[in-house]
């Protein structure tokens, strides 16, 4: 079976994440890699032996399987519609867009085009995710009675994520970065849901992002979501979703531990012993004809509503 193929567009921290990844699966390889940015192309492609594109159209005319986005959101519907009009597949980074307009118009260049989306969601490929999707199916945490996500940050930007553009209202900000994980998530655990109420805070100076927000939603099934978030506060960053049941309480902690807690009991961090498929064996799948979990641009723009919605 041949290699499945990746251009990159976009060279910064989680791009340079997805080459990492790429190189190390036996099934994928990168043929292409452009960034605007000379000095950080320079950079990455000297440190991985990576073949390199001197512009947008030299990298497409290597006619990868996927096109990677790993660029600010703004730049995300244009560069789709590039990559669509030249009948190459697009693989996302989220959020899908800078608002859901151009979340629109993504959807709508790669029906036209016939390409497969999928868009880098990693919680949906964890080993944690997996198993609280089948402890959800399974009823074992009892009657679900609230849904609730809580992030915290001392700092935004985070230190080690530095860039122009990620504090900015336009364009950064923790709603935008943080939130479509797990917004997502929801999604994928328990279907569609309505942001009934919501309150977000912003700073003085208008140049830059959200300082708080607090939101109260609900599932068609009736169970209420609580989402509640801070930057620069006393306290180190915690990140947590959770899922209350009346026989048990499941917490995804800082993207990666799942706790589970029973009555009366402490929570016990599990340790699930399955390997999912990953995002890029899914990719690889949906070429060679074989269904496979990915978040399509369709559901992106679903996401990118709520997103919308919130820093309203």
């Amino acid at each position: 079976m041949m290699k499945t193929t990746f251009g990159l567009i976009g060279t910064g921290i989680v791009g340079e994440r997805i080459i990492n990844q790429i190189l190390a699966h036996p099934n994928c390889e990168i043929v292409s890699v452009f960034d605007e940015n000379n000095t950080r192309l320079k950079e990455i492609s000297t440190k991985y032996q990576l073949p390199v594109a001197e512009s947008l159209d030299e990298l497409l005319l290597s006619k990868p399987n996927w096109v990677y986005i790993g660029t600010p959101p703004v730049s995300h519907a244009p560069l789709a519609e590039l990559i669509a009009e030249n009948g190459l597949n697009i693989l996302s980074e989220k959020p899908l867009a800078h608002d859901a307009q151009d979340g629109m118009r993504m959807v709508k260049v790669s029906e036209e085009a016939n390409i497969k989306t999928a868009m880098h969601f990693p919680l949906m490929y964890s080993p944690v995710i997996q198993l609280l999707k089948k402890e959800i199916t399974t009823a074992s945490l009892g009657d679900i009675v609230r849904i609730e996500l809580q992030t915290y940050f001392p700092h935004w930007p985070r230190k080690w994520q530095q860039n122009p553009w990620i504090a900015s209202r336009e364009q950064g900000g923790f709603i935008r970065e943080i939130f479509p994980h797990y917004l997502q998530l929801m999604y994928y655990l328990f279907g569609n849901f309505t942001i009934s109420s919501h309150y977000t805070t912003y700073p003085e100076n208008e140049d830059l992002c959200e300082t708080g927000v607090t939101a109260i939603a609900k599932t068609e099934s009736g169970i209420p979501i609580v989402l509640n978030s801070l930057s620069g506060i006393g306290q180190e960053e915690r990140l947590e979703f959770k899922v209350l049941g009346t026989k048990k309480v499941m917490t995804i902690r800082n993207w990666s531990e799942l706790w589970v807690s029973e009555k009366d009991q402490e929570a016990v961090q599990v340790f699930p012993d399955n390997q999912p498929d990953s995002l890029l064996d899914a990719c690889h799948s949906l070429i060679n004809g074989k269904e496979s979990l990915v978040v399509s641009f369709e559901e992106g723009l679903r996401v990118q509503k709520w997103i919308d919605q919130l820093l309203k």
